[in-house]
């Protein structure tokens, strides 16, 4: 019994085993980027507004095509409702008779049909839920880009921060190297105890510095995963990223950005065809409208249950009847140009949003296109910085061995060495931001997913 619970736990804990390892995702940017768009819940529930929009379309549809209903109905009279009429009829002129009419019975069936000829409310919505169709489509794609963005911004930052993580474990190698120095030299008596106590402070501040970027790669890992949809449990790991490789290009003078083709603005396009639609339907309140209809049914009367019973007992007949119905409107009391009016106030106000969307997308591109500037000119400053920094470093910890230079040189270069590298991360930083920025202004950012 011991022996098959303990295969059972081996067997359990080899499955976890694989499960955690299974869960475990090496992502580069586009797998990000393409595992966002399936798994998010925003980009999911944009495409089932598009499916909805579909609906609506048939539903709409649904109105030129032909109505067709049955009913059926039984009905049972206890007491028949008496009627007077004048005994005149009967023969006994000055009395008045009380005759029932009807039958204790009375059962029928029909069917009905109704058929719009000419309705200019239902052409004109037939138009609108095809154009609603097209604004969800366009809606969706927006939803995308903006997780685009979203995602990719998450996904750089995580790296710098990594890779400010990598700049502290060389400083921290560094450091410990210098502390072995300075305690064989304590313990030879060459180096005083303030010495070695600097060196040890200096150790515990980059650890702590280790540490709470540590925690900040934990906490922007688990903000990318929500912006992706994915399990917060799983576990991601994103592979190493060279930023020497990361080579700023030059922009163009005359860069301009095409707002037309901006989904933004491509969307209020699209919600300013749904309001022209909106108020073509108001007015096609002013047309007349012509429909068909057609019955059909069949009644039995009789004083007994009519069902599976024909004459004498039950009397049954059928009926039919085919009708036109032309409607023509005369006076609403101008509820119907009120509601164009209104309609024509609502186009004239998408009109100033597309007027400022045109500003801001411009705006959008030209700041990004300065942001992108700044930072090629200060990514550049931080590198000649860095090397600066490592010169100095070298030539102080030569002084220092040398006995030319005291301890605090040392760590001060250290320092300076340490914040220029996290300097020039930061600034790779703000010059892939400033990027991502830049295709957006230039609507591309879908050019991301094969990066």
């Amino acid at each position: 019994m011991i022996r098959r619970i303990s295969s059972a736990l081996f067997s359990l804990l080899l499955l976890s085993a694989g499960q955690l390892q299974a869960q475990e995702k090496t992502l580069s940017l586009p797998d990000a980027l393409n595992y966002a768009l399936k798994a998010s819940q925003d980009a999911r529930k944009a495409r089932l507004e598009i499916e909805a929009g579909r609906y609506k379309t048939e539903e709409v549809k649904a109105r030129a095509l032909p109505q067709i209903s049955a009913t059926g109905s039984l009905n049972y009279n206890p007491i028949l409702q008496l009627t007077a009429l004048p005994g005149e009829l009967a023969g006994q002129p000055g009395q008045t008779l009380l005759v029932a009419f009807g039958q204790k019975w009375n059962s029928g069936a029909s069917v009905s049909l109704s058929q719009n000829l000419f309705d200019q409310s239902v052409l004109t919505g037939l138009k609108a839920a095809k154009s609603t169709q097209e604004f969800y489509r366009i809606n969706a794609q927006l939803t995308e880009e903006q997780l685009i963005e979203q995602v990719a911004n998450a996904y750089y930052q995580i790296l710098v921060e990594r890779h400010k993580i990598g700049v502290l474990d060389t400083t921290l190698s560094n450091t410990k190297r210098v502390q072995n120095i300075i305690q064989g030299q304590y313990e030879n008596g060459l180096a005083k105890q303030i010495d070695v106590d600097r060196i040890k402070v200096s150790i515990a501040n980059l650890q702590t510095q280790k540490q709470q970027l540590l925690n900040a790669v934990t906490l922007r890992e688990n903000q990318l995963k929500y912006a992706m949809g994915m399990p917060i449990q799983d576990t991601i790991k994103l592979p190493e990223m060279d930023f020497s490789s990361i080579q700023p290009g030059e922009l163009a003078i005359r860069d301009t950005v095409n707002v037309s083709a901006r989904t933004e603005y491509r969307l209020l396009q699209q919600q300013e065809q749904l309001l022209k639609y909106q108020k073509e339907a108001y007015k096609s309140e002013y047309y007349p409208s012509l429909s068909l209809s057609g019955n059909y049914g069949y009644q039995g009367l009789g004083n007994e249950f009519p069902l599976f019973k024909g004459a004498p007992a039950i009397n049954w007949f059928d009926y039919a009847s085919v009708g036109l119905s032309l409607k023509i409107p005369l006076f609403n009391g101008f509820a119907t140009r009120s509601r164009v009016r209104q309609a024509d106030v609502e186009l004239r106000k998408l009109k100033e949003d597309m007027d400022q969307t045109t500003l801001g997308l411009n705006l959008q591109h030209e700041n990004a296109r300065t942001q992108l500037k700044n930072s090629i000119i200060i990514l550049h400053n931080q590198e000649e910085n860095v090397q600066l920094a490592k010169k100095v470093f070298d030539n102080t910890r030569n002084n220092y061995n040398n006995g030319l230079a005291p301890l605090t040189d040392l760590l001060d270069a250290e320092t300076s060495m340490t914040e220029a590298n996290n300097n020039r991360s930061a600034a790779l930083l703000d010059y892939k931001l400033a990027e991502i920025q830049l295709i957006k202004a230039k609507g591309n950012l879908k050019s991301l997913l094969n990066n």
